[in-house]
C-alpha cells in the first residue's frame, strides 16, 4: 500500500514515519505528479489558510479532489481536518470553503480551543480503536461544530466533536503522529 503525505507544511515527516511503522510505504507529496500511484493521502496539520494557498499555488487542489471523487481515502489531522470540511466557521460567521478540498459534510471552527499557549493533551475514547484510550495532542486545534447526515462521529472531547469519518475520509482535530500510538494510522489504512 502506498500512502502519500502532503508535505507543504506541518508534521509530515512524523506521519510518514508512523505509516512506515505500520508497514505501509509512505512518500512525501509536493507536486501533482507525485500523486500518481497512491492508494491514500494524508493532509497533516499546519496553518489552514497557508495550506490552502500553497495547495492552490502548487496545483494540488483539483487533482486531490479528483482522486477523492474516485474513492481514494484521505485523512486530515488538525489543519487537515479544516481542509476536508465543506464549511468553516470564523467566529460568528460561516462561509463555504473556497480554498479547501471540501470533501466532508461538516462545519468546523478554526483555532476553537484557543491559541498556541492553550495547547493540551487528553485521553479520548475513539470508536473502532478498542477500549484503551487514545492520547491526543491538541495544538491550536479546531473542532467539528456540525456533523451532517453521513458523517460518523468517532470521538468527542467533552461535548466537542474531535474525530469523524465519512466513507473513505477520516478527520481528527488532534495530532496522532506526535504520539507512539499507531491505532488511528492503522485504522486509516483499513478504510475503503
Amino acid at each position: 500500500m502506498q500512502v502519500g503525505v502532503l508535505a507543504l507544511q506541518g508534521a509530515f515527516r512524523e506521519h510518514q514515519r508512523a505509516f512506515e511503522k505500520c508497514g505501509a510505504a509512505a512518500r512525501q507529496v509536493r507536486k501533482p505528479e507525485e500523486l500518481k500511484g497512491l492508494d491514500r493521502l494524508v493532509i497533516p496539520g499546519g496553518e489552514s489558510t497557508v495550506m490552502g494557498k500553497l495547495m492552490g499555488e502548487f496545483n494540488l487542489l483539483e487533482p486531490i479532489k479528483g482522486l477523492a471523487a474516485e474513492g481514494m481515502p484521505v485523512f486530515g489531522t488538525c489543519a487537515g481536518l479544516i481542509m476536508l470540511a465543506k464549511r468553516i466557521r470564523q467566529g460568528r460567521q460561516t462561509s463555504p470553503c473556497l480554498a479547501t478540498l471540501s470533501l466532508m459534510d461538516m462545519e468546523v471552527e478554526r483555532n476553537a480551543f484557543g491559541r498556541q499557549v492553550d495547547s493540551f493533551e487528553a485521553d479520548l475514547s475513539v470508536t473502532g480503536l478498542g477500549e484503551q484510550p487514545l492520547r491526543a495532542v491538541f495544538i491550536r486545534a479546531p473542532y467539528i461544530t456540525v456533523a451532517d447526515d453521513g458523517v460518523e462521529v468517532l470521538a468527542r472531547y467533552g461535548d466537542k466533536i474531535v474525530c469523524a469519518r465519512q466513507g473513505p475520509f477520516l478527520a481528527c482535530a488532534f495530532h496522532p503522529e506526535l504520539t507512539d500510538d499507531l491505532r488511528l494510522h492503522r485504522f486509516f489504512l483499513t478504510l475503503k
